[in-house]
């Protein structure tokens, strides 16, 4: 069991074998469900976890307590990955409460519609502390990120963040792979929306002094937190973090690819930064969201299919205008074989993301990229690496 402070350990649970996290995101180094046990006069317990792993979750609770009750469970947030096992809990420990915010406490009766947490419950508002004995707790309301009841929690007396899904990560506290691409790709696909909440919050928290933070999934951060800050502070502004050109094709046949592939090699040889290649058939689209909020420039290469877009880009670009997109530099590359609508269809996609600029000129290929579109090709390529 994992000591975060003498007085705190974590009783989360690990889970290996899930495919597909919320229905859709691959999990490929399985994913935790973070739930803290602080020992102190009064014992709090700071959020549960997913059904699929309710025994191992009220085990870790059973061998941290012994036989005594906990007096506070406090739910940050009710999602069902967090909140599934908190009635287990509650029935399990007649005497403990929950503590939330009024929001959350309404909303866990649309999950246990049977179980009445009038009595059972006690709301916390901005600023409010609960006082352990030793540890002192304030909430702080975290509105949107990502669900409206969310909060988070300070440890005032230990200098922890116990942080909700903010910091989280598609990994486990133990693994050994850096932070930066699963906590990306976490942050994009599941906070991005939200940046503007995000930046709220995180407002908030400047100047309170905690040194560890605790979030629902993955590692708990203990060092070079200025690190992973600033990181969440440019994801949530839609600032790029790295020089580059992401190049996303949807090809059939190959052609698209083709241009693509060499639209990337003179990227590459104009020194337009980190050029990195992605077929959107087969890369997951999270993977490709993760690495267009990365990079500051975008090629999109797309053939037309039954008149409209190929449906691996129509999706990407829908992941990206779900999750408020911005501030990017793009260049266009269509293909069609008789009547090429492709570039045009992605216009109208970018044209409603905000701050998005189009880089000329949009080449038009005609079912396969020929000796003629070579100079077009390579004057978006110098126009894409000259866009910084």
């Amino acid at each position: 069991m994992l000591t975060i402070h003498p007085e705190i350990k974590f009783i989360g649970v690990v889970d290996d074998n899930l495919d597909l996290f919320e229905g859709q995101y691959p999990l490929p180094k399985g994913i935790s469900y973070n739930s803290y046990l602080i020992d102190d006069e009064h014992i709090a317990v700071i959020d549960a976890v997913d059904r699929r792993r309710r025994t191992d979750w009220l085990e870790n609770l059973r061998e941290a307590l012994g036989d005594r009750q906990p007096d506070y469970l406090i739910v940050q947030h009710v999602e069902p990955d967090h909140s599934a096992c908190v009635v287990d809990a509650l029935n399990r420990y007649p005497s403990m409460k929950v503590v939330a915010s009024a929001k959350a406490i309404a909303m866990l009766g649309n999950f246990f519609e049977d179980f009445d947490f009038e009595e059972r419950s006690i709301a916390v508002k901005e600023g409010d502390i609960l006082d352990l004995g030793r540890a002192k707790l304030k909430f702080v309301m975290a509105p949107m990120v990502h669900w409206p009841e969310v909060m988070v929690t300070i440890d005032l007396t230990d200098g922890i963040l116990f942080s909700a899904d903010a910091f989280g990560t598609f990994a486990t506290p133990w693994s050994t792979e850096p932070w930066d691409d699963e906590g990306r790709r976490y942050y994009c696909n599941i906070v991005g929306k939200y940046g503007n909440n995000v930046q709220t919050l995180m407002k908030k928290l400047t100047g309170a002094g905690f040194h560890t933070i605790c979030p629902l999934h993955g590692p708990v951060l203990r060092d070079n937190l200025a690190h992973y800050w600033l990181l969440y502070d440019k994801w949530s502004r839609w600032e790029p973090e790295t020089d580059g050109v992401l190049v996303a094709y949807a090809s059939i046949y190959g052609g698209t690819a083709e241009a693509a592939r060499r639209l990337a090699s003179m990227l590459d040889a104009q020194g337009a930064g980190d050029v990195i290649l992605m077929d959107l058939g087969r890369h997951d689209v999270s993977e490709a969201l993760a690495e267009a909020f990365r990079l500051n420039r975008l090629a999109l290469c797309s053939v037309t299919y039954d008149a409209g877009l190929f449906p691996a880009m129509h999706d990407f670009l829908h992941h990206l205008a779900a999750k408020n997109f911005r501030n990017r530099k793009v260049g266009i590359v269509e293909n069609g074989s008789w009547a090429p609508i492709s570039g045009k269809l992605m216009r109208d996609a970018l044209s409603g993301m905000k701050d998005m600029e189009i880089i000329d000129p949009t080449v038009t290929l005609r079912s396969r990229l020929h000796s003629a579109d070579i100079p077009a090709l390579r004057q978006l390529a110098g126009a894409l690496a000259a866009s910084r």
